[in-house]
């Protein structure tokens, strides 16, 4: 059963904001209580940066604790979503990822269930954050146990000198709903999704015929039943590379640094795939929970933020048996912002 959880609010930041504001910047948050037996998915954090300057952000890292099970990290200017730091109900500021994303930008995710999470661009990239940023947050807490579990999670974030910037990132986020993991048996959930459309759109200002960009960064999202992400990239002719891929657990790091950057010239599809193995005794869909998910995030040096997918929960279509593993494909829609 579900029953209610009591969260301190309050947060405690190290740090000001020296001139360059190149070192590494700690915030503290909490301490929260989760209650047993209690999944939480409509609280918030903020964290007011008290930044002067730009930062231009090389590594985000994110130590937590049991019962935190996921968070979506991202940068607004400080008037958006007023209200004072710390843990609070996100539809009391009228917070929304969406909102969010269009007020500022996207900064971190963290690898469902981990403890203990480090973003980390290879040296010269960074996520440039305006001046008088916070960072807003959603999320998800689950302790599935008889006894409560109380936390003080931290947020550290390491700038670079301006001087050492040599490539500024934009995210890239892609997710399939078209999810229904038939029951006692391995899946796998494909997305294929074609670049060059939307390229297309912004044929006046783009510098090559074809999608032109470096990915840097990846991070997979799934739940329990899912063991791993593969994302590819695909020529005209049907060649395909790998571009990331992970086969690892949730608790476990589901992200990594791409260093060298891959490079998508040459490339024109994106595709990505999710495995599960349902143990269960149930069709699983899209959802918290119990429920599962296929998503990823990633960070490119493109012009153009890079979005989309399958964004409705529709159901996955027809599966095809393939060396003992139901797989399904559904359409992709991409967006290039």
């Amino acid at each position: 059963m579900r029953s209610t959880w009591l969260v301190a609010l309050g947060l405690a930041a190290c740090g000001t904001d020296p001139p360059g504001a190149s070192s590494p910047r700690t915030y503290s948050f909490g301490p929260i209580t989760i209650a047993p037996n209690t999944e939480i998915t409509d609280r918030c954090v903020q964290i007011t940066l008290g930044n002067d300057q730009p930062l231009d952000i090389n590594q985000v890292e994110l130590a937590t604790g049991p019962g935190f099970h996921h968070s979506n990290w991202f940068y607004v200017p400080e008037s958006t979503f007023p209200g004072d730091d710390g843990v609070y109900h996100c539809a009391d500021r009228g917070f929304d990822q969406a909102s969010a994303a269009f007020a500022g930008g996207v900064l971190f995710a963290q690898s469902t269930q981990s403890q203990h999470d480090i973003q980390a661009f290879p040296a010269g990239a960074a996520v440039e954050v305006p001046a008088h940023q916070k960072l807003v947050a959603t999320i998800h807490l689950l302790n599935a146990t008889d006894t409560a579990i109380e936390i003080q999670p931290t947020m550290t974030i390491t700038p670079i000198a301006p001087a050492a910037v040599t490539t500024k990132l934009r995210p890239m986020a892609f997710e399939d709903h078209a999810l229904g993991l038939p029951p006692n048996a391995r899946s796998r959930f494909t997305l294929d999704c074609d670049l060059q459309q939307p390229w297309e759109l912004h044929r006046e200002t783009n510098r090559s015929d074809h999608p032109d960009f470096h990915l840097y960064y990846a991070l997979a999202h799934y739940h329990a039943y899912g063991t791993g992400m593969t994302i590819d990239a695909v020529a005209t002719d049907g060649t395909a590379a790998t571009m990331f891929s992970t086969a690892a657990a949730i608790g476990d790091s589901l992200g990594g640094t791409l260093d060298p950057p891959f490079a998508m010239t040459g490339y024109t599809r994106l595709r990505f795939s999710c495995d599960y193995t349902n143990t269960s005794t149930t069709t699983i869909g899209w959802g918290n929970g119990a429920a599962e998910m296929c998503v990823f995030l990633a960070f490119t040096d493109s012009d153009y933020i890079w979005t989309g997918g399958a964004i409705t929960d529709d159901p996955p279509g027809p599966a095809t048996p393939d060396g003992g593993v139901m797989t399904y494909s559904h359409a992709c829609s991409p967006l290039a912002i």
